[in-house]
């Protein structure tokens, strides 16, 4: 075990990295586990906890933690009508279903693969949200059924490999198909609920050979708590700013942000 001077900064840095994941979920859609993972794996790196299997660890206690805040960002987005319900129950199906797929490949696979589809994924994400236009458009309404199902497939299915909420590619797509940016936000609050509750259940059943202490299969209860007292004390506030301020601003600084932390997240991958 690492010293307590080691251990309460970290402790500190986990408490700071959960208040500025809540915002960032609540204020653009995008969810925390995006600035989660990376944290986390830095930390457990840190503290001299590695193996094949670290990433696991990463992504389970990130979808632990988006359990819990993505039911506060949706009811509060909820009371402000902007949770689009018949969306949700569309694309519910197919997304537990391909967040189930993805916790079955992630346990299946080396850290290090992980490490490259966060890397990849985040990256077209942060270059998405950096270069993305508002008149872009795939259909000027949601898809039907076939389409909404492959779509929203490959969302929990991706978004469970990550350890993401489903923000980062809900709130794009359904803006690509005409939906108002601050419903697209509301509703992809819906789409962590049904991507992480499943996602996690199967993580908890995940044997982890070189787990951080305290650790339920693949979930880390310490982290989780940590940065969990956090996340849900600025969820709200993330909320309220989405609904009254123009976020494009913090949103492209994000981007280039997220960007940054994709490379740096590929770098390792390749031993740089």
């Amino acid at each position: 075990m690492p010293p307590m001077t080691d251990l309460l900064p970290l402790a500190a840095l986990l408490v700071v990295i959960g208040a500025a994941a809540g915002v960032i979920g609540g204020l653009l859609g995008v969810g925390g586990g995006i600035v989660l993972v990376p944290a986390f794996f830095y930390a457990f790196q840190h503290l001299g906890y590695g193996g094949d299997q670290l990433m696991q660890v990463c992504v389970a206690t990130s979808l632990a933690t988006i359990v819990v805040t993505s039911v506060r960002s949706m009811n509060g987005h909820n009371r402000k009508g902007a949770v689009d319900w018949q969306v949700l129950r569309r694309w519910g199906p197919g997304l537990v279903i391909g967040a189930a797929l993805g916790v079955l490949v992630a346990a299946q696979v080396k850290s290090v693969v992980l490490q490259a589809v966060f890397g990849v994924m985040a990256g077209i994400a942060g270059l998405y949200m950096a270069f993305g236009r508002d008149h872009w458009r795939l259909g000027q309404a949601m898809p039907g059924p076939a389409g909404a199902g492959g779509l929203s497939g490959a969302t929990g299915f991706f978004s469970a490999l990550m350890g993401i909420g489903g923000g980062t590619f809900g709130v794009p797509l359904m803006t690509l198909f005409n939906m108002p940016i601050h419903r697209a936000v509301g509703t992809a609050s819906g789409f962590g609920v049904l991507i992480a509750v499943p996602s996690v259940l199967g993580f908890l059943l995940v044997r982890v050979a070189e787990a951080p202490p305290l650790t339920i299969g693949a979930v880390n209860l310490p982290a989780f708590a940590i940065v969990i007292g956090s996340t849900l004390l600025t969820t709200p506030w993330g909320v309220k700013l989405a609904h009254s301020m123009d976020p494009k601003p913090l949103k492209r600084a994000f981007a280039v942000f997220l960007t940054l932390v994709a490379l740096n997240m590929l770098r390792k991958v390749v031993g740089w």
